[in-house]
């Protein structure tokens, strides 16, 4: 793919970025630690899985927007992100993520997967702190690859794009567990994809969307600290390349409504082909305002 297609690919994410710089307002209505972190696909949530979460500190008539960074180094392979994403009105959030995808130890061919992603999420009911139910969000991931050559060797039967659709459900705790904050998620996806996307949308195996489970659990032994744990499913659908569940345990560090930090081991599985693919995770996330 040319520069010039490359950049339009691109655009999204700079019209987001110059969008919400030209209109919104500080956010700090909502209570530390209660934006959650950036997960993989640029949503707030934790590492692996988005929660119902927004990903700002905006109250009901307030805008945020942040910035974020994220490095997972496996065995044979490297995954860096980095994105924006804005919450209007804790109401709705817009998020984009490039992904870059590395192959290592590859001796020909395509050595890089690039990817973008557009997300949309909606807040459908209630709060995360105050009200008696979880709350509920809505959303859906809009991905593209930038080349189609590895998926389309793959076996995917659409190598250059699709979408996610999701239903999140969370709700913190305060004081549950000896006086201690807990918090959890539920997820629930709708996807054909393979490896995130990055392998593209169905195969051989199967072609159809399936609702994949994913929840997270999170234990605050101090205000600013998050020990937890993630599950994520994920379907099978190339016979050339065994997809397995991922899972991570996480270290979140969030000292203000500024920025945030995450460390977490994440493990992969099998990754076209190269079996148990584990690694360090690492996220900054810095809140424009």
């Amino acid at each position: 793919m040319d520069a010039r297609v490359k950049r339009i690919h691109r655009l999204p994410g700079y019209l987001l970025l110059s969008a919400i710089a030209g209109t919104a307002q500080a956010g700090s209505g909502k209570l530390q630690e209660t934006a959650g972190v950036n997960q993989i696909e640029g949503s707030s949530g934790g590492g692996l899985v988005p929660w119902a979460t927004l990903a700002g500190y905006d109250s009901r008539e307030q805008w945020s927007a942040s910035v974020f960074t994220t490095r997972v180094n496996f065995e044979n392979y490297r995954l860096h992100v980095y994105g924006v994403n804005a919450s209007i009105n804790d109401r709705v959030e817009l998020s984009f993520a490039q992904q870059t995808f590395e192959l290592l130890d590859i001796p020909f061919g395509e050595h890089e997967i690039s990817q973008q992603i557009v997300g949309v999420k909606a807040r459908l009911y209630g709060d995360l702190v105050y009200s008696s139910w979880p709350q509920v969000s809505a959303g859906i991931h809009f991905k593209q690859l930038d080349e189609d050559v590895i998926a389309s060797a793959a076996g995917a039967k659409d190598s250059n794009s699709g979408q996610d659709f999701y239903l999140a459900m969370a709700k913190a705790h305060l004081g549950l567990l000896a006086g201690y904050n807990v918090a959890w998620n539920a997820t629930v996806r709708a996807t054909k994809a393979n490896q995130f996307g990055l392998l593209g949308y169905g195969g051989d195996l199967n072609d159809s969307y399936e609702l994949m489970l994913e929840g997270s659990v999170a234990f605050f032994p101090r205000r600013e600290l998050a020990l937890g744990i993630e599950y994520r499913q994920k379907p099978n659908n190339l016979s050339f390349a065994k997809e397995e569940d991922a899972w991570d345990c996480f270290l979140a560090y969030i000292p203000n409504k500024h920025f945030n930090f995450t460390l977490s081991w994440v493990q992969m599985g099998s990754i076209a082909g190269s079996e148990d693919q584990q690694g360090l995770y690492a996220s900054i996330t810095g809140y424009l305002w």
